[in-house]
């Protein structure tokens, strides 16, 4: 324990000593009759309670909370979080000193009572002047594993993954969506528990880790996203992917319509994906179960309910530069701002736009020599008109990807947070305007980047990527 922490309670500035510290966290221990544990950086308090019979609690029941003050500790943090429920397991993070890590992990027995703490608890004026942040905790089970060769197949995917990894359930592969014999780069390896997954990439992460020849690149997937059940009841929209590039709109209402004509409502195709919107949620569900698995155009598709994007309860995972060690360095951002509906429809032609100016077509100029080798002859052009491999930047890149879908130009948004050595980090979040209502809302990395260039660079890759743009090979940027 540390031999001086102040005591705060009450807006008081006492100091509380070792013995005080230790003696206030006994008498919790007494009155609550939790166990508490102290390993590996961190102190547990619980898991299970007193007379806790059966498993622990399902995935989301656990928050996490942040910008705890580093001198409060259990006996005052468990009252506070106690008010949403009851408590099967608190983890405070301790550094080597005594103090906490200004942050920690608490359990519920149920969803409810979760979803409460964060309802009630975030943003808690906690001490005077001194709010804590209280959101969803990630136990993340997945990890991304890119640069595979396409022409392997799932079936090998997993073998090879089990043989070299532990703790493997599952792997997922998505066709390419210009040629469904082959994978597009990347999967996403499910495995038994989050410990699983993190000693896996633990392994593989030093990027000498080989596949098949192939050096992989190996990181947290992005966590799927959580949405009550009470409002996926409700959900009539449906989700079909691993469609053909050139299956249309019209098609795709055709043949969501043969089981009950009449039932769509509209169709929003993007790329190999769409959502159906029906008039009614019974006839919604009733053509996933039919519809999933079927072929159209002779690509097999995958029929779910779409996700809604849940407004009341999003979150901004405010961490001050702290890490979350449940996510092995995977930051997570909500999206509050973009609160606004924006429509889906299609976008008119929009004059061609790079770094905010617009980029009409070339203009008549006349055409000109390079002076340094005479008799050379120039001609002026558009970088609309080039081919996607002449971009080495994935700024360029996606800019020029949404021109090629007559969509409007990205959208950048920079935010910045500071690492407990005092570094500004920085990370973009970018907004694709045409597709800002569909299955993502917005693009940001997991990762934060010390220059601008970088952030800006690395947003643009990890946009391409979940856009599905094939002629891009994202790498990873040392941040």
């Amino acid at each position: 324990m540390n031999e001086e922490n102040i005591d705060g309670t009450n807006g008081c500035s006492k100091v509380r000593t070792g013995t005080q510290n230790e003696a206030a966290l006994l008498a919790l221990m007494e009155k609550t009759g939790y166990n508490m544990v102290q390993e590996n950086g961190q102190r547990k308090f619980g898991g299970p309670p007193p007379g806790w019979e059966g498993p622990p609690p399902p995935r989301g029941c656990e928050v996490f909370v942040g910008k705890i003050p580093r001198d409060m500790y259990e006996d005052e943090l468990v009252p506070v979080f106690e008010r949403a429920g009851k408590i099967y397991e608190f983890r405070l993070m301790m550094e080597f000193s005594g103090e906490n890590r200004g942050y920690a992990f608490v359990m519920y027995t149920t969803k409810e009572e979760a979803q409460l703490a964060i309802r009630i608890l975030n943003n808690y004026e906690i001490r005077p002047g001194k709010f804590i942040g209280v959101c969803v905790s990630l136990d993340n089970c997945r990890l991304f594993i890119g640069a595979i060769p396409k022409e392997k197949k799932k079936e090998e995917i997993l073998d090879e993954m089990k043989k070299v990894t532990e703790g493997v359930v599952d792997v997922i592969v998505y066709p390419s969506a210009t040629d469904k014999t082959k994978n597009r780069g990347f999967a996403f390896v499910e495995y038994e528990s989050h410990r699983a997954a993190a000693m896996a990439r633990r392994k593989l992460i030093p990027g000498t880790f080989q596949l098949w020849g192939h050096t992989i690149q190996v990181d947290w997937a992005d966590p799927e996203k959580e949405v009550d059940e009470e409002t996926m009841q409700r959900v009539k929209v449906l989700y079909v992917r691993n469609l053909m590039i050139s299956t249309t709109e019209e098609t795709i209402k055709a043949e969501f319509n043969k089981f009950k004509p009449g039932a769509v409502e509209r169709v929003k195709k993007l790329r190999d994906y769409a959502f159906v919107h029906f008039f009614n949620r019974e006839d919604a569900v009733a053509a996933m179960s039919v519809m999933n698995g079927k072929c159209i155009d002779g690509a097999s598709i995958e029929v779910t309910l779409a996700k809604p994007v849940n407004k009341e309860n999003t979150w901004r995972q405010h961490l001050n530069g702290q890490i979350s060690p449940n996510s092995e360095n995977l930051i997570v951002f909500a999206n509050k701002e973009e609160s606004h509906p924006k429509t889906l429809g299609k976008l008119p032609t929009l004059p061609a736009r790079l770094n905010g100016q617009h980029s009409p077509s070339p203009p008549e100029v006349e055409r000109c020599t390079y002076p340094f080798y005479p008799g050379t002859k120039l001609t002026p052009i558009s970088m609309y008109s080039l081919k996607s491999n002449h971009f080495n930047s994935a700024v360029m890149h996606l800019d020029y990807y949404c021109n090629k879908n007559n969509w409007a130009p990205p959208e950048y948004y920079l935010y910045s947070t500071t690492s407990q050595d005092g570094k500004v980090l920085l990370v973009y979040k970018i907004v694709i305007p045409a597709i800002a209502n569909g299955s993502q809302s917005y693009f940001m990395p997991d990762k934060l980047c010390t220059t601008l260039e970088d952030a800006k660079e690395l947003a643009a890759q990890f946009t391409l990527l979940h856009l599905g743009n094939l002629d891009i090979c994202p790498c990873q940027i040392s941040c």
